[in-house]
């Protein structure tokens, strides 16, 4: 298989609202994300993931979108995106912009037409219904909780549709017209000199047209719309025409959000004429969760094992259809990785967060770093719901509450796996904004944040943060480079259960990882694995046995060339 430009990649996810504020509003800005390039060019990262910096009124923080092709305010303006891009490339990194076209804001100004007028042509941009005797069209329960359908004022028995909060009304994505605006939008930027694109939500464009209610599937008498809405069948005449008309013109790299795709499904998604570049590996991000839709109902009791087999069988599905997986631990949608995948808050460390560092980077596929994860950035406890602004955490504390959950157990659910864990600013130094802002940020700052700080980490040649940028030196090091970028993934059998082993293979070179995940000492025996290049914990290799105290990992390389 030949190898894309972009298969050698390492990306860095901002979420510009938390990453540096620089004009004193408590909100970050575009100056912010150019004032810490460097900072981001020294972790070897080659490609930044922007989440959405679009005009929009926030209430889904920027994936509500009022206008494609302007910057909101609060952010900058589009002079000063321009600016981004340009320093960006000085220093050979790429961009790609967050795409959102399952939705817009309930504010865009097509949505505004279609209101103002229900004979305009942007009616069938979006989904109307109305019904002969005034209730909904169906029991479809959105993503965020509640029906999926909003009455529309002043228009009796009539409805318009939205996969997720009341604001973000679908676009019809069975009307060619509006089609050809996405796509025309979608170009505007790539010849602006982005890179490509995040590509949200995109497996709910096609809707079962039956519209037929199923049976309930909660207690709220409705169904997740997950069961009409996603990787439904025609969802491939989108796909490809949207692939043709825009992203193949300018070998553009794709990084699609698609939840739920079917395995059998996945060489179209991502086989070397896939619809897109790569998708997100999600096989363990709902892990520790029972209800990925009512993620208040607890948490799972996951093991090592269920992650390794659900790592392992995600990448060698993958493999067989030639296809890459863009490797996540975090991002704007989840918890911190160290409080999700590390249960007892003792063993919450530095060494553990550089353990799941070492997890997943040498993975086939292509690595993302989220803000924060590279220092090792976890969790909050808020006291009260008000101190929360995610849409998705506050519905589902109602929805807790509605089932009889009592205000302390719902509001511990919410602090488990509120997405607010990921949006708190970015923690730059110890202060009391943590350098961020020098004025009261946005949303509340992190409350476990001791000598988790990118000033401290510098300092500190054993912390976190020094050791993704050794990550990122071995990950683009040309003694290993091909391997790590095009070798074969090997997941190694028979060791303990806490362990999480692989190897990547080709042309005489052997990568080999292990990760003990748990605080208990493992032993194994370990063949031709070569010299040890990356080193987390304690670790001790005798005549090929292998001895790993708690949260340690260990990279190592055999050469034959």
């Amino acid at each position: 298989m030949s190898t894309k430009w972009w298969q050698n990649e390492i990306v860095y996810q901002i979420y510009p609202r938390s990453f540096q504020d620089t004009n004193h509003d408590g909100i970050g800005d575009i100056q912010g994300m150019i004032d810490h390039l460097d900072y981001i060019q020294e972790l070897g990262v080659t490609m930044i993931w922007v989440s959405p910096i679009y005009k929009s009124p926030m209430v889904d923080m920027g994936y509500d979108i009022a206008d494609y092709q302007d910057i909101d305010p609060q952010f900058g303006s589009l002079d000063e995106f321009k600016v981004f891009l340009s320093e960006a490339k000085k220093r050979h990194i790429k961009v790609i912009m967050d795409l959102v076209v399952n939705h817009t804001s309930d504010q865009h100004e097509w949505f505004k037409q279609a209101l103002a007028d229900p004979k305009s042509k942007y009616r069938d941009y979006f989904i109307f219904k109305t019904t002969d005797d005034g209730d909904v069209p169906n029991n479809w329960r959105s993503i965020f909780g509640g029906s999926t359908w909003e009455p529309v004022a002043d228009e009796p028995n009539t409805f318009y549709f939205h996969t997720f909060a009341p604001q973000q009304p679908d676009l019809n994505w069975e009307n060619p017209a509006l089609r050809q605006e996405i796509y025309q939008m979608i170009n505007w930027w790539l010849e602006l000199g982005v890179a490509g694109f995040r590509v949200d939500a995109i497996t709910h464009l096609k809707k079962d047209l039956d519209w037929a209610s199923l049976p309930a599937d909660g207690s709220d008498g409705l169904v997740s719309v997950i069961k009409k809405g996603q990787n439904r069948s025609g969802i491939d005449v989108f796909l490809n025409e949207l692939k043709q008309e825009t992203f193949d013109k300018y070998d553009a790299i794709t990084v699609g959000e698609a939840y739920g795709v079917p395995e059998k499904d996945l060489k179209k998604y991502i086989g070397p004429n896939g619809y897109f570049s790569m998708i997100f590996d999600f096989s363990y991000m709902n892990i520790d969760v029972l209800n990925t839709d009512e993620w208040y109902r607890g948490r799972s009791q996951w093991t090592v094992k269920d992650l390794r087999e659900a790592l392992f069988e995600s990448q060698q599905v993958a493999g067989q259809v030639h296809g890459t997986l863009a490797n996540v631990l975090e991002n704007h949608d989840q918890p911190r990785v160290l409080s999700k995948l590390v249960p007892d808050k003792h063993d919450q460390t530095p060494t553990a967060a550089k353990a799941l560092a070492t997890m997943y980077y040498f993975l086939p596929g292509v690595p993302f770093i989220y803000q924060g994860q590279e220092i090792g950035m976890k969790n909050f406890v808020r006291k009260d719901i008000s101190e929360f602004n995610d849409v998705s955490s506050i519905n589902n504390y109602q929805m807790a509450l509605k089932d009889g959950y009592s205000k302390e157990s719902a509001l511990a659910s919410i602090n488990d796996k509120s997405r607010d864990n990921a949006r708190v600013p970015m923690q730059w130094n110890n202060s009391n904004f943590a350098g961020f802002s020098d004025t009261e940020p946005w949303l509340g700052m992190g409350n476990d944040r001791e000598g988790i700080d990118v000033q401290t980490e510098l300092a500190d040649e054993n912390s976190v943060l020094n050791y993704y940028k050794k990550l990122g030196q071995l990950h683009h090091d040309l003694a290993w480079q091909s391997v790590i970028t095009t070798g074969d993934f090997q997941p190694i059998d028979s060791l303990p259960e806490t362990v999480i082993g692989y190897q990547r293979i080709l042309d005489g070179q052997v990568l080999t990882v292990f990760v003990n995940l748990s605080h208990e000492l493992a032993e194994f025996d370990a063949h031709n694995v070569g010299d040890v290049l990356e080193k987390v914990g304690d670790i001790t290799i005798d005549n090929d046995h292998v001895k790993m105290a708690g949260y340690s990992a260990v990279v190592m390389g055999l050469n034959d060339n």
